[in-house]
């Protein structure tokens, strides 16, 4: 991977519905090779896909939260339980296994403060080996370029 690779993959972090017209002029290369570099960072896994960004509130899942998980134990076979039900969880958004005070640290959606109290006593709390739930209820979310 070069700098050339690493302009490309800048640009479709910002812009992943760009014209590989208009991406190659912003990258300083003609089309066929640009188009040769996005396939192959796309074979190689490096491009693992492309999505739409939607607006939590729009789709009903205006309140997000953080929710610090601490599990009873750490056996190999309490991890992958915890991990299982946690996954299908369409609430959780984002489940990262993390160090710290924590085991894992979840991103929810839901639509207000009473769907994550329901959320968090009736499915969370009850999931395979959870310890403890420290929830952060989220008020602002900057992104690098909105401030």
């Amino acid at each position: 991977m070069d700098e050339v690779d690493r302009a490309i993959l800048a640009v479709l972090e910002q812009h992943g519905r760009i014209s590989n017209a208009e991406l190659a002029a912003r990258v300083g290369l003609s089309p066929s090779p640009c188009l040769r570099r996005v396939r192959r960072l796309e074979e190689t896994g490096v491009i693992r896909g492309y999505r739409a960004l939607v607006d939590p509130a729009a789709v009903g899942r205006g309140l997000r939260v953080f929710a610090g998980v601490r599990l009873v134990r750490h056996a190999r076979a309490d991890v992958v339980a915890f991990e299982r039900a946690v996954t299908r969880l369409p609430e959780v958004v984002h489940s990262h296994h993390v160090t710290g005070n924590y085991d894992y640290l979840l991103q929810v959606e839901v639509a207000d403060l009473p769907a994550y109290e329901d959320f968090h006593a009736n499915r969370l709390a009850g999931l395979p080996g959870v310890a403890m739930v420290t929830s952060y209820v989220t008020m602002k979310t900057l992104t690098p370029g909105t401030a």
